[in-house]
């Protein structure tokens, strides 16, 4: 069972839904998880502390400073004791607060300091919901690496219908099972992953190159969510100004041939993502000294750089059970990525239009097309990388789970 002897930190916030907690610890309960309990103040006015910890048999954390608890720092232990830290039901005010960096009670303090990861179960009004305010925190939340159950559309305590009603207990346990499940398969298999990003340099001389705008976010952001599933990754990257997460592998080159090479050398992998812009094209040949305007010369001959996607494609011997390409397309998005899916032997291709401006590359934003081996298509509408990358590694888990599920 994925959810056996796994520590579940409950946060419960003021809300009408925060009854269904009870029922979501009973089932944890029956999962054998093992169940720790932050009721918040505004919580408190919808369940009593005596009929959780009646449920936990255990001491349920209300306060940040206690009396009875000198010497201990409970924000720091709790975040540090848990497996996963969920909140139930995330209202519009928790949200807000977390967006901003507000460190006011327990609840939120441990949401600050945690090192696992947070998953959010939204429970409001569909107007709250749907407000410019609570949207607007949302992104930044998924920006920060919080996840998120639900919210569902229904019908509400209030009597209206719409987006807001917070997922059923059920449903959220067979969240976590599924989450739990897929970590444990992957870190059992010790499935491995290789991401490539950025761009590359090819240089002319030693000052002069041939390069292009990427900037390594979003395949750095496909890399964490990787790893942060439980698969084992090493991120590949070009020049970038990136601040790399030290809980990645990271090797760090500058042109496409070191790109190619570095792959090699991390051969065999499960799943390749060729995120990075590897110019297509290089100097013929590298002048060792700086090219001067006088000198006499007609021109700088090129000739096409490697092309890693094709290499992993068409390599028998070494071929991921699971190839992943990147597109940049000015026009005929889907048609010309279908196409490149096709002759570079790709499982998915993730198309990119270049033509505009506001998303891409050299972007916090972006906005792709996900096109499988069947022909279908997913669009992400434009949002942070971050998200975008969520989406992107929910795609890749998915395929390579059916996949090996095909195969078995």
């Amino acid at each position: 069972m994925s959810l056996q002897n796994k520590k579940i930190l409950l946060i419960i916030g003021g809300g009408i839904s925060a009854y269904k907690s009870l029922d979501l610890i009973r089932l944890l309960q029956r999962r054998k998880s093992s169940v720790k309990v932050v009721l918040t103040k505004s919580g408190k006015k919808f369940v009593t502390p005596l009929s959780v910890s009646s449920l936990l048999k255990n001491k349920v954390f209300e306060e940040m400073f206690e009396d009875n608890n000198i010497g201990k720092i409970d924000h720091i232990a709790l975040s540090r004791w848990a497996d996963l830290v969920l909140v139930l039901p995330a209202t519009a005010n928790f949200m807000s607060k977390l967006s901003r960096g507000s460190a006011d009670d327990l609840a939120s303090t441990i949401a600050l300091a945690s090192n696992k990861e947070i998953f959010l179960a939204p429970a409001m009004n569909v107007r709250m919901w749907l407000h410019k305010a609570t949207q607007k925190n949302l992104k930044s939340l998924i920006e920060y690496g919080y996840k998120f159950i639900g919210p569902m559309d229904g019908t509400m305590a209030c009597g209206e219908y719409g987006k807001g009603k917070m997922s059923s207990p059920r449903e959220i346990l067979s969240f976590l099972e599924r989450y739990f499940k897929n970590k444990n398969f992957f870190k059992r298999k010790k499935i491995k992953a290789i991401v490539t990003s950025g761009p590359t340099k090819e240089y002319i001389d030693p000052v002069r190159y041939i390069s292009n705008e990427s900037s390594g976010k979003q395949g750095y952001e496909i890399a964490l969510e990787l790893s942060r599933l439980g698969i084992k990754t090493t991120l590949v990257s070009g020049p970038t100004h990136i601040n790399y997460n030290k809980d990645i592998k990271i090797k760090k080159v500058v042109s496409g041939s070191q790109m190619l090479s570095v792959v090699k050398k991390n051969l065999p992998v499960d799943i390749a993502v060729c995120t990075a812009a590897v110019s297509d094209f290089k100097p013929s040949f590298v002048k060792k000294n700086k090219i001067k305007k006088n000198e006499n010369f007609d021109e700088i001959k090129i000739e096409k750089n490697v092309d890693i996607l094709s290499f992993l494609g068409q390599n028998n011997k070494f071929k991921p059970k699971l190839l992943v390409g990147f597109s940049a397309e000015t026009e005929n998005l889907i048609k010309n990525s279908t196409k490149k899916m096709e002759e570079k032997f790709c499982d998915i291709m993730v198309a990119n239009d270049i033509s505009k401006s506001d998303f891409g590359f050299n972007k916090d934003q972006n906005e792709v097309t996900i096109i499988d081996k069947n022909g279908k298509t997913e669009k992400i509408r434009k949002n942070s990388k971050k998200f975008v990358a969520s989406v992107i590694a929910k795609k890749i888990v998915e395929t390579f789970l059916s996949n090996e599920k095909t195969l078995n």
